[in-house]
């Protein structure tokens, strides 16, 4: 029977002499790795009881609460406190304790020191890093604690923009190679996808350009007191984000469909024009510092304008039509062509310049949903038109690719707002495809998102006067007005609003171009 002196020596010995043949062994590297990467120990202690007892070793429950120990019992001068935070001062080590049985007459109890300094690899002293099988060890440990700790998740805006551009190019695809039979004569392969796909990747990168400009002059949106309260994040995003892509578009449309074409300068001047007074609308409001840029009177005026000078110029310029007459509203059978003459047509489109631009400003409350909206409106519109003017076509899918090129940096979470600027280029581009083709019964159809929500304003305002006047107390339909609102004030999130509405407006943007195409 060996002293305990005796004994002391000879385990501290059994550590200098045999710390090759131990780090060799797979069982220890398993408990090196598993006792270095973790850091609570509750499963440190299980894991490595599990793994010892299978190699042959086993745990010393006495041994693992420091208060418990004394200096003599192990041999060494001290132990700092159990801690893994915690280290030795002198090699900045942490103390571990491993014995292969229970007795006093055991083989040696084993002591563990583990580098604190490389904390971001877990279980990298250079002992088990220089072992065999070492670093796969330490890969399946990490991979095993990315499963359990990290999950890859796929933002709802971004799922929503995949979706979105996915039905689109299809669609778009499917158009072209039934065009022949469309048109009745051959197009250019690719005729509609290619301006979309130019369009989208021009305004995309734009939009890295562009939009650290307008952060750096710090136009930013300017929120409504009376909106929700859960907007309130938004106030420092900027906004007049449609000062780049919807130059993009018409540049796109003019550069494909050609420079002569009378119909696509037309639609241009009137997008523009359009973009003028939105933009007129948002820097008022920018200098102003409230929502409120141009009095609604005024909006509405110059909006009339545009549309009534639309109007007579259609009169007046030599725009292709293939019943050789103007002023004409296609409609589906047994209807057929409507003629209106110049008054009424003069009328319907001013119409529609004024209610359409409204209409995507007022749908433009949600990061994505004016965007996304818009872009089906103009697909739908694309295919309606097809067979009366086939420029417009290239020119309403470049507007679609250039609306879906911004739904990159406008999607929830939005880093940029369109502003009046880009909605009420929209709505004069729509108004002015329309226009140039007659196609008003389709117009109607694919943009029944814009419509719903201008409807819902106008009906929250009716039913409120006549409440007044009738109980001396207005009364409200909606939890507020736009419809988007409401919904949001109901409890739904933004993105499954901007999802429903996505979808609605795919089966109407396909509905509408079937009705173009059976009317025409």
């Amino acid at each position: 029977m060996r002293s305990p002196a005796a004994l002391r020596f000879s385990r501290l010995g059994f550590l200098q002499t045999s710390k090759r043949s131990f780090t060799s062994r797979t069982g220890t590297q398993a408990i090196f790795a598993s006792l270095c990467c973790h850091h609570r120990f509750a499963y440190n202690f299980n894991l490595c009881a599990s793994k010892a007892q299978r190699h042959g070793f086993k745990l010393r429950h006495d041994l693992f609460p420091i208060e418990a120990m004394d200096e003599d019992s192990v041999g060494i001068s001290s132990f700092n406190d159990w801690d893994y935070g915690e280290s030795d001062g002198t090699s900045g080590r942490s103390s571990y304790i491993l014995s292969s049985s229970d007795g006093e007459d055991s083989d040696a109890d084993i002591i563990i020191n583990t580098t604190t300094k490389d904390a971001d690899l877990p279980g990298s002293i250079k002992e088990h890093m220089d072992s065999s099988d070492g670093p796969l060890t330490v890969t399946a440990d990490r991979l095993g604690v990315l499963r359990k700790g990290r999950k890859l998740r796929i933002q709802p805006g971004v799922f929503m923009n995949m979706a979105l551009i996915a039905f689109l190019v299809v669609l778009l695809l499917l158009v072209d190679w039934c065009s022949w039979r469309i048109v009745r004569l051959p197009l250019e392969s690719f005729f509609l996808t290619r301006p979309f796909i130019i369009s989208a990747v021009l305004t995309s990168v734009a939009g890295y350009l562009c939009i650290p400009v307008l952060y750096s002059l710090k136009v930013h949106q300017i929120l409504r007191k009376e909106g929700p309260v859960a907007h309130s994040s938004k106030k420092r995003t900027p906004t007049m984000g449609g000062l780049f892509f919807v130059p993009i578009g018409i540049i796109v449309a003019r550069a494909i469909a050609g420079f002569s074409s009378v119909e696509v300068a037309g639609a241009a001047t009137a997008t523009l024009a359009f973009a003028a007074i939105g933009l007129l609308d948002d820097i008022l409001s920018f200098i102003k510092n409230h929502n409120y840029g141009l009095p609604a009177w005024v909006k509405v005026f110059l909006e009339v304008a545009v549309g009534v000078w639309f109007s007579l110029w259609l009169g007046s310029a030599n725009i292709s039509s293939p019943y050789s007459m103007k002023m004409l509203v296609p409609l589906p059978a047994p209807l057929g062509l409507l003629y209106l003459g110049e008054l009424l047509y003069l009328l319907l489109t001013t119409f529609c310049f004024v209610s359409m631009g409204n209409g995507i400003n007022l749908t433009d409350g949600l990061d994505g949903l004016a965007g996304g909206t818009s872009a089906l409106a103009f697909i739908g519109m694309s295919i309606a038109v097809l067979p009366i003017c086939s420029d417009l076509a290239i020119f309403g899918s470049s507007m679609a690719g250039a609306c879906v090129g911004f739904l990159l940096h406008n999607r929830y979470k939005a880093s940029v707002f369109m502003g009046d600027t880009g909605s009420l280029a929209l709505g004069g581009a729509l108004a002015a495809m329309t226009a140039c083709t007659g196609m008003f019964f389709p117009l109607f159809i694919s943009s029944g998102i814009f419509v719903l929500e201008a409807v819902s304003v106008i009906v929250q305002v009716f039913y409120f006067k006549t409440t007044k006047y009738l109980h001396g107390s207005g009364r409200r339909l909606f939890r507020m007005a736009p419809l988007h609102h409401h919904f949001e004030l109901c409890g739904y999130k933004e993105p499954e609003i901007v999802a429903c509405a996505y979808v609605v407006s795919c089966i109407l943007a396909v509905f509408a171009g079937y009705i173009g195409l059976i009317s025409s």
